[in-house]
């Protein structure tokens, strides 16, 4: 006769303090483990009698196994699917932006984890690993890539792959200060930025002669682009008969505006147009090898940084202040808002081409274009009208000391 069937209920108290029970028993001499959950004691012991009545019938089947969970992803697999569903609800130079805080910035440090292994003390690192580098960026581009990361993580945590966004809150940024807002006032300033570029233009190797180095920081510095919109602008945009630069893609609706082509300008894109003849017209200006957009990551660091830097060695060899430090793309845009006060123009004139609803931005701008003696307003003039070079044939340096003489009889 065969021994009916016996067996036990075990207990087990959780972290969070409740009390899981199990079946313990054998069948076809194997043991059997069977988790029950917080139930009570009474209701653990009626499932037992009920399992071991089956166990003796030959009626008990093992339950199933629960299905394996989905494994977590790296944040590089969910960010790159994040992108594919938010790419096309995001404005041309967003997109832009948002590719390069990823791919130049969190991709290096976040692509190998997976999303569940990103804690605040791994942002915390991020953040320490910027500002640590040889060339930092600033807080608030920091900042704006730990706000990418959050955004990318809050979906992560609507589909409840991680229980909590370690990106957000006030302990995951950099403090701001208010940063030094450098821009060129003294037209030898920008006459050695444009004559360095044009010299590294001269000098490039055949495989990256299409960088038109010099046209590019005159478009930024006589058209007052952001690094958006000349990475944007298309040959369609410029009216060299007419004389005037369309900006259709910006960041804000006051941004979509019409600039005047002046004198300075005109030349750089006459030249360029002629150089590029073959270009339709619904190529960018500034266009990669490949006739793609261009990256401003690219700009910042193979354009605008090579010919600061040889800028300032031209001017230290002539024994002239040096550039202002920590010249970006933005520093060009508002050095175009200071020379339109050098040349004259209403603040109104000035807040229409440079895209601006703040008149109190303006104003501020306006005193310290103001500040300039009378010599030096001339010579920005002429230059902007592109008459600097022509009326002498001297080198911008040579020029700038004749103006610095004047300013200090």
């Amino acid at each position: 006769m065969p021994r009916p069937a016996t067996g036990n209920i075990t207990e087990h108290r959780g972290k969070d303090g409740r009390v899981y029970r199990y079946m313990r028993f054998v069948v076809d001499g194997k043991r059997r483990n069977v988790r029950l959950g917080p139930v009570t004691a009474e209701e653990a012991e009626r499932a037992l009698r009920h399992t071991l009545a089956d166990v003796e019938r030959g009626t008990w089947e093992a339950p199933e196994a629960p299905p394996e969970p989905s494994p977590v992803p790296t944040f590089g697999a969910f960010a790159m699917e994040w992108w594919a569903l938010t790419k096309d609800q995001l404005a041309p130079s967003t997109q832009a932006d948002y590719w390069w805080r990823l791919t130049v910035h969190l991709a290096d440090y976040f692509n190998e984890l997976r999303l569940d292994a990103i804690t605040f003390d791994t942002v915390e690192r991020y953040i320490a690993v910027k500002l640590a580098e040889d060339d930092p960026l600033s807080a608030r581009s920091i900042n704006m890539t730990v706000t990418l990361l959050g955004a990318i993580l809050e979906r992560a945590v609507e589909r409840e792959l991680i229980a909590r966004n370690p990106a957000k809150g006030k302990g995951r940024r950099v403090k701001e200060r208010a940063p030094a807002r450098s821009y060129l006032d003294a037209a030898g300033q920008i006459v050695a930025l444009l004559d360095a570029a044009g010299e590294l233009d001269r000098k490039a190797s055949r495989g990256r002669t299409h960088v038109e180095r010099r046209a590019m920081i005159a478009t930024l510095t006589f058209a007052g682009l952001r690094i958006g919109e000349l990475c944007a602008l298309r040959w369609r945009d410029v009216d060299l008969a007419g004389g005037w630069l369309a900006v259709g893609e910006s960041k804000t609706d006051a941004g979509r505006r019409a600039v005047k082509i002046r004198g300075a300008l005109r030349d750089e894109l006459l030249a360029l147009r002629g150089r590029h003849q073959d270009a339709p017209q619904s190529g960018y200006v500034f266009a990669t090898r490949g006739g793609g957009r261009l990256s401003p990551d690219n700009f910042r660091s193979r354009v605008l940084r090579a010919a600061v830097k040889l800028a300032g060695e031209r001017l230290e060899a002539d024994g002239l202040p040096p550039l202002p430090d920590k010249l970006t793309p933005h520093s060009l845009r508002r050095t175009f808002c200071s020379l339109l006060y050098a040349l004259g123009e209403d603040p109104g004139v000035v807040m229409d081409e440079m895209g601006h609803t703040d008149p109190e931005l303006a104003l501020r701008v306006y005193r310290q274009a103001m500040r300039r003696g009378e010599s030096e307003k001339a010579a920005l003039r002429e230059l902007v009208d592109g008459g600097f070079w022509q009326t002498t044939g001297k080198r911008g340096a040579d020029r700038a000391v004749e103006h610095s003489e004047a300013e200090g009889d």
